[in-house]
């Protein structure tokens, strides 16, 4: 009863969340190509739970052929081209926020925060608790909201150059009005903040408020980083790496284990800590540099001087994916080295597992970049969506990391 208790606060703020964000949603403005103009249809009602009704799209169908009804066979033509257009942006509500998270990031901090618990753990038979389930639940809620504060904040900033880099993404694609957009950051700001305050323990609070002011300066003027191909990289870094690894990892030591020893203390006195915070944080630079390689015709034409637009597409690629294939091979003959000294079975067992898996995708990491062409967008980012899977699946490691 007082678990149930303890979690009714996120109760009322996720139902919170979702009437406010579906109230913001309610309406937004949609715009259509068609032929050399754009035509602006006002204000288009947009159901929260599904796609426009039938007898929506019948109004607006019926509405644009009154008005084109008098012009030439042409026109007419036009008026078949905006309503399949216009079915290319019915879109239900969740789905739409799913697009908006960028799901491959949110997924990513997802499964950061329980597998930061896991090897927070002094034994892996501690990690099966209520209170572990507890700590799980009080932060990754709000680390779910305050990724989409920055991943949102970020598209907000970037419409111009998404149009011509993600014209899928749901602004540019006219499925999501900036208005509402904002309204969208700034509810998932708000309420992931204040559930860390309610709740959370100076590790999570460090983990939301860090990553929130680093997100901001990333993308928002006057400071915008990105524009700076250094302090862009060292952004991401700094949150993949330190500021989330050190905050869960000492949020689960304080909240689960009674641990209260001082984030700085425990990053440099525990090892598990300090080694991961390391290897995401390189791990992170390979994401920071592999991100812009297929961006790099908007963000040249936006004056975004990343270091595929200074140093090039092709220099760019293999220098990430040496890195990143260095990274695992290293660490991979780190814990198959650590296992001769494995005092117990399970230990060895878990030192062999995390060097082999570490080894192997190593070896996939540079035979999945053969016959990539650097300079092609979509062969690009399907490459850096595997290194993302890479990424989820060196967290399913964690646990293993004795």
């Amino acid at each position: 009863m007082r678990f149930v208790i303890n979690l009714m606060p996120y109760l009322v703020a996720s139902s919170a969340f979702a009437a406010v964000v579906g109230a913001f949603t309610t309406t937004s403005s949609l715009k259509v190509q068609v032929g050399r103009g754009d035509i602006t249809r006002g204000l288009v009602k947009v159901p929260v739970l599904g796609s426009f009704p039938s007898s929506s799209k019948g109004k607006i169908a019926r509405s644009n052929s009154l008005t084109l009804m008098s012009s030439s066979a042409a026109t007419l033509d036009e008026s078949s081209s905006i309503e399949m257009e216009s079915k290319t942006n019915d879109i239900s509500f969740p789905l739409l926020i799913w697009k908006f998270s960028r799901p491959h990031t949110l997924i990513g901090s997802a499964v950061a925060v329980p597998a930061l618990h896991c090897l927070a753990a002094p034994h892996l038979s501690s990690i099966l608790s209520l209170t572990m389930f507890k700590s799980i639940i009080v932060s990754v809620i709000p680390a779910l909201l305050i990724n989409i504060y920055i991943t949102g904040l970020n598209q907000i900033t970037d419409v111009d150059i998404d149009r011509v880099n993600k014209p899928y993404l749901p602004i540019p694609a006219g499925q999501l009005a900036v208005p509402d957009a904002k309204k969208i950051v700034s509810v998932c700001l708000t309420v992931g903040l204040s559930l860390g305050l309610l709740m959370g323990t100076p590790g999570l609070n460090m983990a939301l408020w860090g990553s929130a002011i680093l997100g901001t300066i990333y993308s928002l003027p006057p400071f915008r980083l990105k524009r700076f191909p250094f302090l862009a990289a060292t952004c991401i870094v700094a949150v993949r790496g330190t500021i989330i690894n050190v905050g869960f990892f000492a949020h689960a030591q304080k909240f689960v284990f009674g641990n209260s020893s001082g984030i700085l203390k425990l990053f440099l006195s525990d090892r598990k800590c300090l080694l991961s915070s390391l290897f995401y944080g390189i791990f992170g630079i390979v994401i920071a540099l592999m991100k812009d390689v297929p961006d790099v015709e908007g963000d040249a034409k936006a004056n975004i001087r990343s270091f595929s637009v200074r140093v090039g597409q092709k220099k760019i690629f293999k220098g990430a994916r040496r890195t990143l294939s260095l990274l695992l091979f290293g660490y991979g003959a780190g814990f198959l080295n650590a296992g001769r000294s494995a005092s117990t079975f399970s230990v060895l067992a878990s030192r062999m597992l995390v060097g082999l898996s570490s080894i192997y995708f190593g070896v996939k990491v540079r035979e999945n970049s053969r016959g990539v062409n650097p300079e092609s967008s979509s062969e690009v980012y399907d490459y850096y969506m595997y290194l993302w899977k890479i990424f989820y699946l060196s967290y399913f490691s964690l646990p293993f990391a004795r």
